[in-house]
Protein backbone atom coordinates (compact mmCIF):
# COMPACT_ATOMS: atom_id res chain seq x y z
CA UNK A 1 0.00 0.00 0.00
CA UNK A 2 1.57 3.56 -0.79
CA UNK A 3 -0.11 6.51 0.83
CA UNK A 4 1.30 9.74 -0.44
CA UNK A 5 1.41 12.52 2.20
CA UNK A 6 -0.28 15.64 1.17
CA UNK A 7 2.62 17.78 3.66
CA UNK A 8 4.62 17.58 0.32
CA UNK A 9 1.74 18.72 -1.70
CA UNK A 10 1.03 22.41 -2.88
CA UNK A 11 -1.00 23.36 0.17
CA UNK A 12 -2.91 26.01 -2.42
CA UNK A 13 -3.85 23.36 -3.97
CA UNK A 14 -4.83 20.42 -2.52
CA UNK A 15 -7.89 19.95 -4.05
CA UNK A 16 -5.90 19.16 -6.99
CA UNK A 17 -2.68 17.13 -5.05
CA UNK A 18 -5.22 14.83 -3.94
CA UNK A 19 -6.64 14.22 -8.05
CA UNK A 20 -2.62 13.56 -9.26
CA UNK A 21 -2.64 10.35 -7.05
CA UNK A 22 -5.91 9.16 -7.64
CA UNK A 23 -4.72 5.19 -7.75
CA UNK A 24 -3.08 5.38 -4.35
CA UNK A 25 -4.14 3.42 -1.44
CA UNK A 26 -4.36 6.12 1.25
CA UNK A 27 -4.23 9.57 1.57
CA UNK A 28 -2.20 10.44 4.49
CA UNK A 29 -2.36 13.54 6.42
CA UNK A 30 -0.13 15.30 8.37
CA UNK A 31 -1.63 17.26 11.70
CA UNK A 32 1.04 19.41 13.48
CA UNK A 33 0.05 21.83 16.66
CA UNK A 34 3.29 23.44 17.14
CA UNK A 35 3.79 22.04 20.50
CA UNK A 36 4.12 18.08 19.96
CA UNK A 37 6.34 18.96 16.73
CA UNK A 38 8.36 22.36 15.97
CA UNK A 39 5.94 22.85 13.31
CA UNK A 40 2.09 23.50 12.34
CA UNK A 41 0.32 22.48 9.38
CA UNK A 42 -3.39 21.50 8.91
CA UNK A 43 -6.33 20.60 11.26
CA UNK A 44 -9.84 19.66 11.27
CA UNK A 45 -11.71 22.11 9.08
CA UNK A 46 -9.26 21.53 6.35
CA UNK A 47 -9.45 17.72 6.85
CA UNK A 48 -13.35 17.68 6.34
CA UNK A 49 -13.14 19.79 3.40
CA UNK A 50 -10.00 16.88 1.47
CA UNK A 51 -12.72 14.14 2.50
CA UNK A 52 -15.26 15.72 0.32
CA UNK A 53 -12.81 16.39 -2.45
CA UNK A 54 -11.40 12.64 -2.61
CA UNK A 55 -12.77 9.23 -2.73
CA UNK A 56 -9.11 8.51 -1.81
CA UNK A 57 -9.30 6.57 2.27
CA UNK A 58 -7.85 9.70 4.25
CA UNK A 59 -5.27 8.32 6.77
CA UNK A 60 -4.76 11.22 9.35
CA UNK A 61 -1.36 11.23 11.71
CA UNK A 62 -2.07 13.45 14.70
CA UNK A 63 1.16 14.56 15.94
CA UNK A 64 -0.29 16.94 18.49
CA UNK A 65 -0.67 17.17 22.10
CA UNK A 66 -3.62 16.22 23.84
CA UNK A 67 -4.63 13.52 20.89
CA UNK A 68 -7.36 12.23 23.77
CA UNK A 69 -9.59 15.04 23.01
CA UNK A 70 -8.99 15.94 19.37
CA UNK A 71 -8.94 12.79 17.53
CA UNK A 72 -12.45 11.94 18.07
CA UNK A 73 -13.52 14.63 15.50
CA UNK A 74 -11.36 13.22 12.96
CA UNK A 75 -12.81 9.97 12.75
CA UNK A 76 -16.30 11.63 13.15
CA UNK A 77 -15.27 13.51 9.82
CA UNK A 78 -15.43 10.21 8.04
CA UNK A 79 -11.50 9.75 8.20
CA UNK A 80 -10.28 6.26 7.50
CA UNK A 81 -7.31 5.57 9.60
CA UNK A 82 -6.57 8.31 12.38
CA UNK A 83 -3.36 7.51 14.33
CA UNK A 84 -1.96 9.42 17.53
CA UNK A 85 1.52 8.94 19.27
CA UNK A 86 1.91 6.62 21.81
CA UNK A 87 4.25 9.49 23.49
CA UNK A 88 1.15 11.80 23.68
CA UNK A 89 -2.02 9.78 24.43
CA UNK A 90 -3.20 9.65 27.70
CA UNK A 91 -5.34 6.55 27.90
CA UNK A 92 -4.59 5.14 24.27
CA UNK A 93 -6.95 2.07 24.75
CA UNK A 94 -10.04 4.55 24.98
CA UNK A 95 -9.00 6.69 22.11
CA UNK A 96 -8.55 3.31 20.07
CA UNK A 97 -12.68 2.10 21.15
CA UNK A 98 -13.48 5.80 20.66
CA UNK A 99 -12.54 5.42 17.35
CA UNK A 100 -13.23 2.39 16.17
CA UNK A 101 -16.80 3.59 17.34
CA UNK A 102 -16.93 6.31 15.29
CA UNK A 103 -16.33 3.98 12.25
CA UNK A 104 -12.33 4.69 11.56
CA UNK A 105 -9.21 2.55 11.94
CA UNK A 106 -6.93 3.19 15.01
CA UNK A 107 -3.48 3.96 14.59
CA UNK A 108 -0.97 4.16 17.08
CA UNK A 109 2.97 5.55 16.24
CA UNK A 110 5.95 5.45 17.52
CA UNK A 111 8.97 8.20 17.35
CA UNK A 112 12.30 6.62 16.13
CA UNK A 113 13.46 6.70 19.43
CA UNK A 114 10.45 5.12 21.51
CA UNK A 115 11.18 1.56 22.20
CA UNK A 116 8.19 -0.72 20.47
CA UNK A 117 8.68 -3.37 23.34
CA UNK A 118 6.73 -1.72 26.28
CA UNK A 119 3.84 -0.90 23.90
CA UNK A 120 3.07 -4.43 22.43
CA UNK A 121 0.46 -5.56 24.31
CA UNK A 122 -0.88 -2.12 24.01
CA UNK A 123 -1.46 -3.13 20.14
CA UNK A 124 -3.83 -5.55 20.59
CA UNK A 125 -6.40 -2.53 20.80
CA UNK A 126 -5.32 -0.93 17.55
CA UNK A 127 -5.55 -1.56 13.59
CA UNK A 128 -2.43 -0.02 12.67
CA UNK A 129 1.30 0.90 13.71
CA UNK A 130 3.27 3.84 12.25
CA UNK A 131 6.49 3.53 12.86
CA UNK A 132 8.33 6.79 12.66
CA UNK A 133 11.28 6.55 10.23
CA UNK A 134 12.54 10.48 10.69
CA UNK A 135 11.71 12.50 13.51
CA UNK A 136 8.29 13.94 13.04
CA UNK A 137 7.62 17.50 12.21
CA UNK A 138 8.75 18.24 8.75
CA UNK A 139 9.08 16.78 5.38
CA UNK A 140 12.06 15.99 3.15
CA UNK A 141 14.40 14.48 6.43
CA UNK A 142 16.40 11.31 5.59
CA UNK A 143 15.60 7.59 6.34
CA UNK A 144 16.47 6.41 9.78
CA UNK A 145 17.11 2.14 8.77
CA UNK A 146 17.26 1.83 12.62
CA UNK A 147 13.86 1.89 13.14
CA UNK A 148 13.56 -0.88 10.76
CA UNK A 149 14.40 -3.06 14.08
CA UNK A 150 10.84 -2.18 15.23
CA UNK A 151 9.18 -2.95 11.58
CA UNK A 152 10.94 -6.63 12.39
CA UNK A 153 9.30 -6.75 15.58
CA UNK A 154 5.85 -5.95 14.25
CA UNK A 155 6.06 -8.65 11.55
CA UNK A 156 7.30 -11.60 13.52
CA UNK A 157 4.06 -10.92 16.30
CA UNK A 158 1.74 -10.37 13.47
CA UNK A 159 3.03 -13.56 11.30
CA UNK A 160 2.86 -15.55 14.28
CA UNK A 161 -0.97 -14.34 14.77
CA UNK A 162 0.18 -12.38 18.05
CA UNK A 163 -1.38 -9.12 16.56
CA UNK A 164 -3.35 -8.19 13.47
CA UNK A 165 -1.73 -4.58 12.90
CA UNK A 166 -1.15 -3.18 9.36
CA UNK A 167 2.02 -1.97 9.80
CA UNK A 168 3.20 1.67 8.40
CA UNK A 169 5.93 3.36 8.28
CA UNK A 170 6.75 7.41 7.84
CA UNK A 171 9.62 9.17 7.17
CA UNK A 172 12.02 9.16 3.74
CA UNK A 173 10.65 7.04 1.68
CA UNK A 174 11.76 6.62 -1.79
CA UNK A 175 12.26 4.00 -4.30
CA UNK A 176 15.52 3.19 -2.61
CA UNK A 177 14.59 3.17 1.18
CA UNK A 178 11.30 1.48 0.33
CA UNK A 179 13.34 -1.71 -0.56
CA UNK A 180 14.69 -2.08 2.55
CA UNK A 181 11.11 -0.70 4.32
CA UNK A 182 9.70 -3.77 2.31
CA UNK A 183 12.21 -6.41 3.24
CA UNK A 184 11.42 -5.54 6.81
CA UNK A 185 7.68 -6.11 6.64
CA UNK A 186 6.06 -2.91 6.47
CA UNK A 187 2.82 -2.94 4.86
CA UNK A 188 1.83 0.37 4.02
CA UNK A 189 4.34 3.51 2.58
CA UNK A 190 4.20 6.94 3.29
CA UNK A 191 6.01 9.03 0.44
CA UNK A 192 6.17 12.79 0.33
CA UNK A 193 8.62 14.58 -1.33
CA UNK A 194 9.10 11.01 -3.55
CA UNK A 195 5.56 11.57 -5.03
CA UNK A 196 4.85 15.37 -4.99
CA UNK A 197 8.77 16.22 -5.96
CA UNK A 198 8.21 13.77 -9.58
CA UNK A 199 6.45 15.12 -12.53
CA UNK A 200 3.81 12.69 -12.63
CA UNK A 201 2.89 12.02 -8.47
CA UNK A 202 0.50 9.09 -10.16
CA UNK A 203 3.59 7.10 -11.94
CA UNK A 204 5.44 7.88 -8.72
CA UNK A 205 3.20 6.07 -6.55
CA UNK A 206 3.04 2.77 -9.15
CA UNK A 207 7.15 2.90 -8.99
CA UNK A 208 6.96 2.73 -5.57
CA UNK A 209 4.30 0.05 -5.49
CA UNK A 210 6.28 -1.73 -7.91
CA UNK A 211 9.51 -1.86 -6.04
CA UNK A 212 7.85 -2.66 -2.82
CA UNK A 213 5.93 -5.51 -4.23
CA UNK A 214 9.07 -6.96 -5.81
CA UNK A 215 11.42 -6.97 -2.44
CA UNK A 216 8.69 -7.79 -0.07
CA UNK A 217 8.14 -10.90 -2.89
CA UNK A 218 11.94 -11.73 -2.39
CA UNK A 219 11.56 -12.18 1.44
CA UNK A 220 8.70 -14.37 1.05
CA UNK A 221 10.71 -16.29 -1.70
CA UNK A 222 13.67 -16.35 0.88
CA UNK A 223 12.15 -17.42 3.94
CA UNK A 224 9.76 -20.42 2.14
CA UNK A 225 13.41 -21.73 0.96
CA UNK A 226 14.80 -21.35 4.54
CA UNK A 227 11.31 -23.88 5.51
CA UNK A 228 12.02 -26.54 3.36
Amino acid sequence: MIAPSILSADFARLAEATDAVRGADWLHVDVMDAHFVPNLTIGLPVVEDLLKATDIPVDCHLMIDDPDRWAIGYAEAGAHNVTVHVEAAREPVKIAKDLRAAGAKAGLSVKPKTPLEPYVELLRHFDTLLVMSVEPGFGGQKFMPDVLDKVRLARAKVDAGELSVLVEIDGGINTETIEQAAEAGVDCFVAGSAVYGADDPARAVAALREVAARARGKTQERIRGEAT
